[in-house]
């Protein structure tokens, strides 16, 4: 329970608070101003701890704004870091995007390192990582407010996973909606062409885009080929039970250049439990026929429900055996509308930070570099999930959206589309409707919406 005078940041004051478990302790915050100084008095269970800030002068209230967040949530975090006797790994910074910081830091001062260990309390660790991820994109990262990448979601699976909090519906059971969203789709795609300006990438999401029958997976695919340029094209197939020698050669057709095989784990055990009607062969089967024609993204996922180490380790040992261009590395978390969310509202730390260091270096052992990471609220150990490239194949789109320095022109039911101004310094977003029927009920005031949009 927290009591601060800054009302208006109570929620992020409450992001800290979720990292130390904190919802039985009473917390009360309160804040002061003076010449180029913040003032916050934090006191914790009775125990009162107070902290002061320099600050340069504020040119406007956005940068104001930004400042009073900053040190008042740094601030409760140290005060809950000594009352309880913990650090966290990612210190005090509790948002999605730490290279993004990270960047903003270095355009500032000329490095980040410090202000990342010094002053937000990051560990060594994961500042290091960080670095990492900004060495591997270097030639890639750029900021031009005319790139574009454009998104396209697909909201069918062959059945839903159990961590799944996307609004994808299993195809069997929403066969009804195949047809009208498809045909809402392709309206969308056609309308939103014209508002790419440079395109950098194309990515076709989901739920499972493969689900789809094949004639209608060809409908999506030929009007998003009006657009194509020969830029990086990616599919996320995802699931093996999917994936077959018919639907590869129909990608392959439309110049997709790099599809997702995701495993999550290798363990069939786990994959029944998680509601993946396949087995750890199927992964094998759908790898060999999508390696002889694209590039590879796999997916992992460390802390999954009843895993020890030693699952995750066979996990990551032989999807490294395989050699995809990439692997990305999540940490499960607790998200609304999972059907995992039903059971917990928060996961045991375990030994998801050994398969985590395990991954940082085994992977680097093999040849991959970070390349992006991101993190979300509710994270097994407050960690983070970590995309690895071998020899420099990264995936464009992956670096455009987590550091958010495109456009993004999206269609689909729960897509965002996104417009950046002064190389991100200002995002301006618009959202789709989550649910499928609502979606197909407005597509005509999405399309205009979206229209006005980019006016």
């Amino acid at each position: 329970m927290i009591d601060s005078d800054l009302q208006n940041f109570i929620p992020d004051l409450r992001e800290v608070e979720n990292l130390f478990n904190g919802g039985e302790l009473k917390i009360r915050h309160r804040f002061s101003m003076g010449e180029n100084k913040l003032v916050n008095t934090v006191t914790v269970n009775g125990q009162t701890y107070a902290y002061g800030n320099i600050v340069p002068e504020f040119t406007d209230k956005t940068v104001e704004k930004r400042y009073i967040k900053r040190y008042a949530k740094l601030s409760l975090y140290k005060a809950l870091s000594k009352f309880t006797g913990k650090d966290m790994p990612w210190g005090a910074l509790t948002g999605i995007r730490p290279t993004k910081l990270a960047y903003q830091q270095m355009e500032e001062t000329g490095e980040f390192e410090d202000f990342f260990i010094n002053v937000m309390k990051v560990s060594e660790n994961k500042t290091d990582l960080t670095k990492k991820v900004i060495n591997s994109q270097k030639g890639y990262y750029e900021k031009n407010d005319l790139n574009t990448d454009f998104f396209v979601f697909i909201p069918f699976c062959p059945s839903r996973c159990k961590y799944c909090s996307f609004i994808s519906a299993d195809i069997k059971h929403a066969s009804r909606f195949v047809d009208d969203y498809v045909d809402s789709l392709i309206e969308e795609i056609r309308a939103s062409a014209p508002l790419i300006k440079k395109l950098r990438s194309i990515y076709i999401g989901g739920g499972t885009p493969v689900a789809l029958p094949n004639d209608k997976l060809t409908r999506v695919l030929k009007e998003i080929d009006i657009i194509n340029s020969g830029v990086e094209y990616t599919v996320e197939a995802g699931r093996p039970d999917a994936i077959n020698a018919e639907n590869l050669a129909i990608l392959k057709d439309f110049g997709v250049t790099r599809i997702c095989v995701n495993p999550q784990t290798f363990s069939d055990k786990t994959l029944t439990l998680l509601g993946r009607n396949h087995t750890a062969k199927d992964v094998f089967t759908a790898y060999d026929l999508a390696k002889k024609d694209f590039a590879v993204n796999m997916d992992l996922i460390a802390g999954l429900s009843g895993e020890k180490f030693s699952d995750f380790q066979n996990s990551l040992d032989t999807a490294i055996s395989l050699n995809p261009e990439n692997i990305t590395v999540h940490t499960l978390c607790v998200k609304k509308g999972s059907y995992l969310a039903e059971e917990t509202d928060r996961l045991p730390e375990g030994e998801v930070e050994n398969m985590v260091e395990y991954s940082h270096k085994t992977l680097q052992n093999a040849g991959y570099s970070p390349y992006y990471l991101y993190r979300q609220k509710y994270m097994a150990g407050n960690l983070e999930n970590t995309g690895y490239a071998k020899d420099g194949k990264v995936c464009v789109y992956n670096i455009d959206v987590m550091e958010e320095i495109a456009q993004n022109v999206s269609c689909g039911a729960n897509a965002v589309t996104k417009r950046v101004f002064n190389g991100g310094e200002r995002i301006e977003r618009i959202a789709s409707p989550k649910d499928i029927q609502t979606y197909l009920n407005k597509s005509g005031d999405i399309i205009q919406n979206k229209l006005k949009f980019f006016e």
